[in-house]
């Protein structure tokens, strides 16, 4: 079978390598068209995944990304018609649903973000299967279906991935020694329109007062401010998770990073502008995440909030604890997706 399989975002890369890889080892032609975000394409190039680029950028602005979804869409139907695609999968991206559609081939889509208008909208319309987890909040009609898991455990669940304590030494870190990971990001996704993100004194107190419990590493999408470079993150992006693993805390607006902190073990704070629905469920069942709301009251709370959950003692430990249950409890998210593959074959 011919599959075509969009690559926007790098958790899309870590998400989906293992099941383009299971799929070209069944003997199906596999064709990942992608389009570069942040370091999407080192990513597809460290998991061995060859690609087809689409564009450069995912665009700046409405009007810039209203340009790209008309250029990359026409450019994802010609490269789909020339692979002779019978089957197209990925996220909730329009380019997906656009040319499935216009092949009239199907198409399945997993999507846990329920405020990603664009994408949704788009495949309301046009994709065979929408999934999304249980507790996703919005109802996309009959060919919407569930599943008990997370985007995150396609790829961070103990069948998929073990974590390597070397990490540390790249890190220089020492075994144990207390460390925590701040994520910031852009702002600059089509359904972060309008919002803004952590203000630069609140990224400079939670830097000040985390440092004084350990080491700060971070992660940013977009360019650091030089008083931050000395944070900036060691390591290769593909050494992130085994990072993650072994953090005492993750502090950041990237929900995705906090839910990959979540079913690792690690507590997160998330700093955010909405609530989604498995964000609550890994905050008020599994208690692995904390999330402020930030147009709900003063940025410094997040701060604050962090800063008693690393003094908490044992952290780490109690951690690692509710990720037994929450690993007892949700299901290998990859091989849910892969059933659903076969049952278009």
């Amino acid at each position: 079978m011919n599959i075509v399989i969009a690559i926007q975002h790098p958790a899309w890369a870590h998400q989906f390598q293992g099941i383009i890889k299971q799929l070209r080892c069944e003997g199906h032609n596999v064709l990942t068209l992608a389009i570069r975000k942040e370091m999407n394409i080192t990513l597809l190039e460290y998991y061995g995944i060859t690609y087809t680029l689409i564009a450069r950028s995912t665009g700046r602005g409405i009007i810039e990304k209203a340009w790209l979804l008309l250029y990359t869409s026409i450019r994802y139907y010609l490269k789909a018609r020339k692979h002779k695609a019978d089957l197209f999968i990925g996220r909730a991206t329009p380019n997906i649903a656009i040319a499935a559609r216009l092949l009239g081939k199907p198409s399945l889509v997993f999507e846990d973000t329920g405020h990603a208008i664009v994408g949704l909208f788009f495949c309301r319309l046009f994709a065979t299967k929408i999934m999304t987890n249980k507790t996703f909040k919005r109802y996309l009609g009959k060919k919407h279906t569930y599943v008990d898991s997370y985007k995150e455990l396609f790829y961070l669940h103990p069948d998929h991935f073990t974590p390597d304590s070397s990490v540390l030494a790249l890190a220089g870190l020492a075994p144990n020694e207390p460390f925590f990971i701040l994520r910031f990001v852009a702002w600059e996704a089509d359904h972060d329109f309008g919002h803004k993100g952590l203000s630069i004194e609140t990224k400079r107190k939670a830097v000040e007062e985390l440092g004084k419990l350990g080491k700060v590493f971070i992660s940013s999408e977009k360019e650091l401010p030089q008083e931050f470079e000395r944070f900036r993150m060691p390591l290769a992006p593909e050494k992130m998770h085994h990072l993650l693993y072994f953090a005492t805390l993750v502090f950041g607006e990237s929900t995705t990073m906090a839910a990959e902190a979540a079913v690792l073990g690690t507590h997160a704070v998330l700093c955010h502008i909405s609530r989604m629905g498995y964000v609550d469920e890994l905050e008020n069942i599994y208690q692995l995440i904390s999330t402020v709301i930030l147009s709900s009251g003063p940025q410094e709370q997040s701060v604050l909030k962090a800063v008693a959950l690393a003094r908490e003692p044992g952290i780490r430990e109690i951690g690692k604890e509710k990720r037994k249950r929450l690993l007892a409890e949700k299901r290998n998210g990859a091989r849910l997706f892969l059933e659903e593959i076969r049952r278009f074959f």
